[in-house]
């Protein structure tokens, strides 16, 4: 069956029915359960603050043996997604 997306909707009698009350309670729910799943990093809350004097600290890895970086589209892939290796260089499979 086909759907007209560019058509306007018919509203359903459920729908806006919800009070602001609710989606609030809802919303604060759904942005508590966010913050719970990164265990990992408890203190990487963004919210919207000013960051920009905030440094970072980045572990940068050297290039593994087993790895290559593609000409293509510059990712780091494993060296069994090597497809061949063209004029600039090493291309994956999905490059391909």
């Amino acid at each position: 069956m086909a759907t007209d997306y560019d058509a306007p909707r018919n509203k359903n009698e459920d729908e806006g029915n919800e009070s602001i009350e609710a989606l609030k309670t809802a919303r604060s729910n759904q942005s508590t359960a966010v913050e719970s799943e990164d265990a990992d990093n408890p203190s990487f809350v963004l919210g919207g603050n000013d960051l920009s004097n905030v440094e970072l600290d980045v572990v940068v890895l050297p290039p593994q043996q087993d790895e290559f970086t593609c000409m293509e589209c510059f990712l780091v892939k494993h060296r069994s997604q090597t497809d061949h290796i063209g004029p600039s260089g090493p291309v994956c499979k999905d490059c391909a």
